[in-house]
């Protein structure tokens, strides 16, 4: 007896989960961050779009091609532990490299670097919960997801504040990363790479069920044509569970990319009146990274929820309501448009909203899919569906600042309010999706 059909513990899916903990750790400070570092060294709004194309191009390339060899994969490590591995490695590197950034192409650099990484270890963590859960665990398992996803997003967005309260430098002149800002880094790096080697340590693979089969398959040349034409196969060929919610995919995460780009910059100009290399902007954007960890914050502690709601209630309608309270959150960010003055506290409540939809965001979508999904193709599949995570990231990056420079009239926070618009799409699409979660529950 494997143990790969057994229920598990909650300590062994908590630990099983704790990877991405670090993971979120390190792209929470990205998030939260990036857009502020981009400013401080002299990039304007409407050029940060661009800037932020690293993360959906990386994912567009690395995690497919991390699911497909790791489905091929059977070392002493196990199937998706190398990958988790390898790139905790680099991710931390690009985590201690990044603050020493003086220019832009510097920042450049290390974004492409970070992200290229945490691609590689976060793809796999989605196939591992569908690989040693069984099928009646998975949504507690994504669930589970949720709340370390939360818990390190929450202390990473808060910590360049919390660094700040105990003193460190939150100033510096323009072309320079504050103390605070690069401390911040820094702990990420030592917290990701802990995390992760925290659940290769403690959460074995089990080996193929048909180990001649699974050689077989790993014998099999391999080639980027070869490859690039089984991705392709599988998008034309995919479950209509997952093509329904490549759709939902696409406007959800449109939405959260416009929130990411241009909330810390929209409430910098619009609600404190900052511009770059002031004081004041320093404080906005400190607020913003802190408003990135109360709707994390708010994830984290909604995902307890979810661990009880998936034992009641489908995936698909706890996505749906959820959708539609983000959606109404981050939409009101747009009431700027008929002369609405937002303050620093009032921007709470928005995020208290986008903070419900994130936590299902990270979970029920997964949960929807993996009972749809080919055990021995899961991780392929995985990685391909992120393709409608990051192709929608790469047209807003793309399209978008022009849009806001010319439609909006440069408002960042009307534009963020164009993304509450687009999650309250996703969640009418959602409707329109199959559920198989409804018989699997325990």
């Amino acid at each position: 007896m494997d143990g790969r059909h057994e229920q598990k513990t909650f300590t062994q899916i908590m630990l099983m989960c704790l990877g991405f903990f670090g993971i979120q750790f390190g792209w929470a400070l990205q998030m939260g961050n990036m857009s502020a570092i981009y400013s401080r060294l002299g990039a304007t709004e409407s050029q940060i779009p661009l800037l932020w194309l690293a993360a959906p191009v990386t994912g567009l390339l690395v995690q497919p091609l991390v699911g497909y060899f790791s489905d091929r994969t059977w070392c002493r490590l196990g199937r998706r532990r190398p990958y988790f591995l390898g790139g905790a490695i680099f991710s931390a590197f690009a985590l201690f490299l990044m603050p020493q950034a003086s220019a832009i192409w510097m920042a450049v650099i290390a974004l492409w670097i970070l992200d290229t990484s945490v691609n590689v270890s976060m793809e796999p963590f989605r196939a591992f919960v569908g690989d040693i859960l069984p099928e009646n665990q998975r949504k507690t398992g994504y669930a589970m997801q949720s709340v370390m996803i939360g818990a390190g997003a929450v202390i990473a967005s808060f910590l360049p504040q919390i660094l700040s309260s105990l003193g460190v430098s939150t100033e510096a002149p323009l072309g320079h990363i504050p103390n605070s800002v690069k401390y911040s880094f820094y702990i990420g790096a030592v917290v990701l790479i802990t995390a992760i080697i925290a659940t290769v340590k403690s959460t074995p693979e089990y080996p193929p069920s048909d180990m001649k089969a699974f050689k077989e398959l790993q014998n099999q040349t391999t080639s980027i044509s070869k490859t690039l034409g089984e991705m392709w196969q599988a998008m034309t060929t995919m479950p209509s569970t997952m093509r329904r919610l490549a759709v939902v995919q696409f406007f959800t995460w449109a939405a959260f990319m416009i929130m990411w780009v241009y909330f810390t910059p929209g409430i910098a100009s619009g609600v404190f009146h900052a511009t770059p290399g002031t004081p004041e902007f320093e404080v906005a954007a400190n607020w913003g990274s802190s408003c990135f960890g109360i709707y994390n914050g708010v994830a984290f502690g909604f995902a307890f929820a979810l661990l009880w709601l998936t034992t009641r209630f489908s995936a698909k309608y706890i996505h749906i309501v959820c959708l539609i309270i983000g959606g109404l959150g981050l939409g009101s960010l747009g009431l700027t448009l008929f002369g609405f003055e937002f303050t620093k506290m009032s921007l709470i409540v928005p995020m208290v909203c986008v903070g419900i939809a994130w936590s299902s965001i990270l979970s029920m979508p997964y949960a929807l899919l993996s009972n749809a999904l080919p055990a021995e193709k899961m991780g392929f599949y995985m990685g391909v569906f992120n393709f409608f995570i990051v192709i929608p990231q790469i047209c807003v990056n793309l399209l978008f600042g022009p849009i806001m420079k010319h439609l909006l009239g440069g408002s960042a926070i009307a534009a963020v309010g164009i993304g509450g618009i687009s999650l309250l799409v996703a969640a009418v699409f959602t409707f329109f999706v199959q559920d198989n979660t409804i018989k699997k529950q325990a």
